[in-house]
């Protein structure tokens, strides 16, 4: 790897769930400390770190990488002290089972296990039955009157994983959008642009790009590009090639489209023309459905070209989200070649 992996995993088990990025924030912004030559955070929480042009620094352009993780808010505690939550985000309920989170009360962090009843208690209706949500229970490992003490609803409740090397794969909780904000701050620290960069670590996109959409009115960038995970089904139960999306270790993905935007053609030409310039590995994506950012920057603000980057990953919105260390590479130096060759003289106009 040529990049700090040190950071990608204090990023990745750090918590933050969409409206409480506040540990991910501290830590974007120490990274923009004497990188970014402004760094300011908004009334929703997104922090912008500006680099200015040395050539042509009113020519603007906007990266987005999403700070937030999919989680849950605590919505109710039993008498018995077992403590129900609201989803915040997509989750697979079916993953849920007996799994390690983490309830961050305001006196402190509380571990806690949500349970999965034992196979030899369970009825066969039980074991039919279709997982929800609403039937998760976090088990605190206290009294019921010291866990109605300590834990309040409203209480952010977040998975508990540690990141991981698995040969070639890195793995962990968080890694979308983690390990696309790790990409954009590495780019911030190796750029040298001839225009204005903003480099944008955004909030609850997970919750319907809330951050982005509102930080597109902020910001009037001449470009935006989007940086997110995508989906990597190259494993035994997908079994269509044509259901992959893309494929671990073949390179950063240029975004054609997902559910949420239509990038724009010359923007996603240039990218191509520079990766294959730079002899950067890429594939190209189409993804079915799902959001990114790339999105709320193209609805706020007027007519945007925008593009997006992303990475690779196996098992979204589950613990132990898997990408490739080569693609990350890539991504890295796909996104950092875009901006130093951008002059503010290519013509995105359609």
């Amino acid at each position: 790897m040529s990049f700090d992996y040190d950071l990608l995993k204090e990023l990745t088990e750090a918590q933050g769930a969409p409206g409480y990025e506040d540990r991910i924030r501290d830590i974007v912004r120490r990274e923009f400390d004497g990188v970014a030559d402004d760094v300011r955070t908004d009334a929703m929480g997104n922090v912008v770190g500006t680099i200015e042009g040395s050539e042509n620094p009113d020519y603007e352009v906007a990266v987005a990488a999403h700070m937030d993780e999919i989680g849950f808010m605590v919505k109710h505690v039993t008498d018995d002290g077992f403590v129900q939550v609201d989803a915040l985000g997509g989750w697979d309920p079916r993953v849920l089972r007996a799994q390690r989170v983490t309830v961050h009360a305001s006196e402190g962090d509380l571990p806690g296990v949500i349970g999965s009843p034992p196979p030899h208690t369970q009825k066969e209706e039980d074991r039919e039955k279709k997982d929800e949500v609403e039937d998760v229970y976090v088990d605190l490992g206290l009294s019921g009157e010291t866990v109605q003490e300590r834990v309040a609803v409203g209480d952010i409740v977040t998975m508990s994983q540690e990141t991981e090397r698995v040969g070639d794969l890195v793995t962990g909780k968080s890694m979308d959008d983690r390990i696309c904000l790790f990409t954009m701050l590495e780019a911030a620290k190796r750029v040298d642009p001839d225009v204005t960069i903003h480099f944008a670590a955004t909030v609850q996109e997970e919750v319907g790009l809330r951050g982005a959409k509102a930080l597109g009115v902020d910001l009037d960038p001449d470009l935006a590009v989007a940086l997110d995970v995508t989906v990597a089904n190259d494993i035994p139960q997908i079994g269509s090639d044509a259901k992959a999306v893309t494929d671990l270790g073949d390179g950063a993905a240029i975004k054609l489209k997902d559910g949420s935007v239509i990038t724009n053609p010359k923007v996603h030409r240039r990218m191509r023309s520079v990766a294959e310039t730079e002899d950067i590995p890429y594939q190209m994506e189409v993804l079915p459905a799902g959001g990114t950012d790339t999105a709320g920057f193209q609805n706020t603000h007027g007519a945007k070209p925008v593009g997006a980057i992303s990475i690779p990953l196996r098992y979204m919105h589950t613990v132990t989200e898997a990408a490739n260390t080569d693609d990350v590479d890539a991504a890295i130096d796909l996104l950092t070649a875009v901006l130093d060759t951008e002059t503010g003289e290519h013509d995105y106009t359609l």
